[in-house]
């Protein structure tokens, strides 16, 4: 046998030898086998080995070194013929396996067995590393001595990152699905026998994989459902069409319902026949109880505006049928002021004062009310115009007077520039001053009381009402904008008659308006109310 060692010449062994035949390699002299048909043989055989570019097929001598070369092994591993040919086959292996003589291990192996078999990485010429099958077969001469081995290689890096490339996506996918706590995900044989168990699962269902896995997943239907034979038939739609989806209840393991959304989807082998089933629930108990609250709040808010529009219709009618003869006796009063009816002296003229003041206080309270009640029924409507505060001032002085003089109060105006405009409903300001500067005479005994501009807000303008009455408490400053709220007095005592509905009134329209009303107050002291309003749109 030809035996060529690093830093040897080679040399050729006895032609008699049997257990030494002669291997052939790329670029070796051609032997002469006796007879045509082997030589030709021979050829065709080193012709096909020597052809094959997909595999790495040469020959190792029994020590491992390389005696021949083909064009799959070049094309592998990088190596020219001439420049590989009498190295020893270690050079294809990682540094770490050659220290921990796996090579050699290898080439034992295969001579104690007859073949080793190995996939592993293994290093081309420039260094690259390549993963690799490997079949290494003893080859033995006519008497059983061993003369060298059979080396093949294939290159599997392309199948090997496939193959990684898979198992790691599947990997992913089911860390992924371990991980959902937000949905029971498990798959089901074909029978209904929970095969896998999610985070998810463990959490909306109370069972841990070890409790269940094996079990009919009909353990989290309802008595009721199982009666039926919901679950079977489940899975008999889910086969017969690929997919069953329903929300319904379904059991905890503690016994305890919840409403569940259900996907099950039949899984098939390629061969179409049935694996079993995916099965993904979410639990809808919040989400069912957040809607059946919407619907009650729509069913009461219906209600509620129902109860409006009547109490409406009431309130019109029962002002209606008031104002009537409060409008006669009023009238009346007056009448008999004037002594149309004849003489009247000053006792009943003091009587009919005092009527006609009842008669006012009462129109007035009606009127309040139904004001109160078409503003919470969003019947009021805005008709916007340029308001100059001057004239709103001027116009609810006048109207102010008579009571500023029947308690001795005087009156102090402000001036108002002509650039002090609002852009507001005219009427409904001077509803709202008018309020404010009643407000301001029912709790101011002496003193004055005083009404003036307020241009301090860029884009804004307003109106402040100051007094120097019994003051308000400052925990108490909010709440006498409530309805029939009246800070420190009840409906039915006092001498401070109303009903507690003109300043609610009055912060409705001011924000009606896009505007506000605010309160300062110190107790003994007075009050200050200031009103604020939108100035015009600009151009």
């Amino acid at each position: 046998m030809a035996k060529i060692s690093p830093g040897r010449e080679t040399t050729s062994a006895p032609a008699d030898n049997d257990d030494h035949p002669v291997f052939d390699t790329v670029g070796a002299a051609d032997h002469q086998a006796p007879g045509g048909i082997a030589h030709e043989t021979g050829d065709l055989h080193r012709l096909l080995v020597a052809s094959i570019d997909e595999y790495a097929i040469f020959a190792l001598d029994p020590d491992g070194y390389i005696l021949s070369w083909n064009a799959g092994a070049q094309r592998l591993k990088g190596y020219a013929a001439e420049e590989i040919i009498g190295k020893h086959f270690s050079v294809f292996y990682p540094p770490a396996q050659i220290e921990r003589g796996f090579p050699n291990f290898e080439l034992r192996e295969a001579a104690r067995v007859g073949r080793f078999e190995d996939e592993g990485l293994r290093v081309r010429k420039d260094g690259t590393r390549f993963w690799a099958n490997v079949v290494i077969t003893a080859l033995r001469g006519p008497t059983g001595g061993l003369v060298g081995f059979a080396k093949v290689t294939r290159d599997l890096t392309e199948r090997r990152r496939a193959e990684e490339t898979l198992r790691l996506s599947e990997e992913r996918f089911r860390l992924l699905v371990q991980g959902v706590k937000d949905y029971a995900i498990f798959m089901l044989d074909p029978n209904g026998y929970v095969a896998t168990w999610n985070a998810g699962a463990e959490r909306i269902k109370g069972y841990t994989d070890g409790e269940i896995l094996g079990k009919h997943f009909s353990a989290f239907y309802t008595p009721e459902d199982l009666e039926t034979g919901k679950p079977a038939r489940e899975l008999e739609i889910a086969t017969a069409t690929g997919v069953y989806e329903e929300e319904g209840w379904r059991i905890r393991k503690d016994g305890s319902r919840f409403w569940a959304s259900v996907v099950i989807t039949a899984l098939r082998k390629p061969d179409g026949s049935l694996a079993g089933f995916a099965k993904v629930t979410r639990d809808l108990t919040d989400k069912r109880a957040a809607q059946e609250r919407a619907i009650e709040a729509a069913r009461q808010a219906a209600a509620s505006d129902e109860a409006n529009r009547a109490k409406s219709e009431f309130l019109a009618a029962m002002s209606h049928e008031l104002r009537t003869p409060l409008n006669a006796i009023g009238g009346y009063t007056d009448l008999l002021s004037m002594g149309v009816r004849g003489p009247v002296t000053q006792e009943q003229l003091d009587d009919l004062q005092r009527i006609k003041r009842s008669q006012q206080h009462l129109l007035g309270i009606i009127n309040d009310i139904l004001n109160f009640s078409r503003m919470e029924a969003g019947q009021i409507t805005y008709e916007y115009s340029t308001v100059p505060i001057s004239s709103v001032i001027e116009s609810v002085g006048h109207m102010i007077e008579p009571q500023m003089l029947t308690k001795n109060l005087g009156l102090a105006v402000g001036e108002c520039p002509p650039d002090a405009v609002a852009w507001a409903d005219k009427s409904k300001v001077e509803q709202i001053v008018l309020n404010l500067l009643s407000n301001a005479v029912k709790f101011t005994n002496e003193g004055v009381v005083t009404v003036e501009c307020d241009r301090h807000d860029e884009g804004r303008v307003g109106i402040i009402v100051k007094d120097t009455g019994v003051g308000i408490p400052s925990d108490q400053l909010e709440r006498i904008f409530e309805p029939f709220v009246q800070v420190g007095r009840s409906l039915t005592h006092g001498h401070h008659q109303g009903t507690g509905l003109g300043l609610a009134i009055s912060r409705d329209l001011a924000r009606g308006m896009g505007g506000d009303i605010v309160v300062s107050s110190e107790l003994g002291n007075g009050s200050q109310f200031r009103l604020t309003l939108p100035r015009p749109p600009s151009g």
